[in-house]
């Protein structure tokens, strides 16, 4: 049993999203029925969605066609990490009228895209505070560089949980292990914040990664946060220009081959069942 962590369902028809017009090879509808065949082959049961970053004025519309999915039939749908802005004022409201749908679980605001200083502004630093005692989680996307601002916002709200995504961002393709390896410890000594073993993929070769190119990656970031502190997600559709779901499930089998029946299931299926009480 696999709980995919970080689904992403594009439908240009519905919401616009201004970054795909400069990321061709995903800039097309993925709809969740293509995504729901690939998952139930790979032995995926349950699903998060996660934000895609639509423009501003859709965030609402994006959790509401969610919520449409969530209701399907057999859906593998059961909660969704909405998009935020924390460095707008009305924050405070949209805190409170996502604490009362249930199928909201957590919170995430892209930064790896943003100026490195967004998260630094008062008000953003205020409204991430403002997460404490709602019981949802905060997702950060963040590049190697911007963890120590990562860090900060972490600190601030000691009592939030946060979820680092994708392995906390590393570029596999050019080998670049500083200063991710050393963040990514300092990141760990944080025990409110849960690894995300997800997106490496995108950030490797897309034509010659093989699981082994994955290994030193993946095996870092379980080793710095142990295997009650991971969850794993697809990232699809990203995942697809680098061959696709099925593969990365596949590599993450290769990956974890070596790990115990109990430690297998932490990433794959119970620490988020646990997070997310799903």
């Amino acid at each position: 049993m696999i709980v995919d962590t970080h689904l992403h369902v594009i439908d240009p028809s519905v919401m616009d999203y201004p970054w795909l017009a400069n990321v061709p090879a995903l800039n097309r509808p993925w709809s969740y029925e293509t995504y729901a065949l690939e998952a139930r082959r790979a032995g995926i049961t349950r699903t998060l969605h996660m934000e895609v970053d639509v423009a501003p004025a859709h965030i609402g519309r994006e959790t509401e066609n969610v919520a449409r999915l969530a209701s399907l039939p057999d859906s593998l749908i059961v909660g969704a990490i909405a998009a935020c802005r924390p460095e707008h004022d009305g924050f405070a409201a949209y805190l409170e009228s996502v604490q009362a749908n249930p199928l909201v679980k957590g919170l995430r605001r892209i930064l790896h895209v943003m100026p490195d200083d967004l998260s630094e502004q008062p008000l953003f630093r205020e409204n991430i505070a403002r997460v404490t005692g709602t019981g949802l989680t905060f997702d950060l996307c963040v590049l190697p560089r911007q963890m120590p601002r990562a860090m900060a916002l972490v600190d601030l709200a000691p009592n939030v949980t946060f979820v680092l995504d994708h392995c906390g961002v590393p570029d596999i393709k050019g080998d670049a292990r500083h200063p991710w390896h050393e963040n990514m410890v300092e990141m760990a000594r944080r025990p409110n914040v849960i690894a995300k073993i997800s997106g490496v993929v995108a950030y490797a070769d897309p034509e010659t990664w093989i699981a082994e190119t994955l290994r030193p990656w993946v095996e870092h970031t379980i080793a710095c946060f142990g295997w009650d502190r991971v969850v794993w997600g697809s990232d699809w559709p990203v995942c697809t220009p680098g061959g696709g779901l099925l593969h990365w499930v596949a590599a993450t089998h290769t990956l974890i081959d070596g790990a115990s029946e109990d430690e297998k299931r932490n990433l794959l299926s119970a620490n988020a069942i646990r997070l997310w009480n799903l």
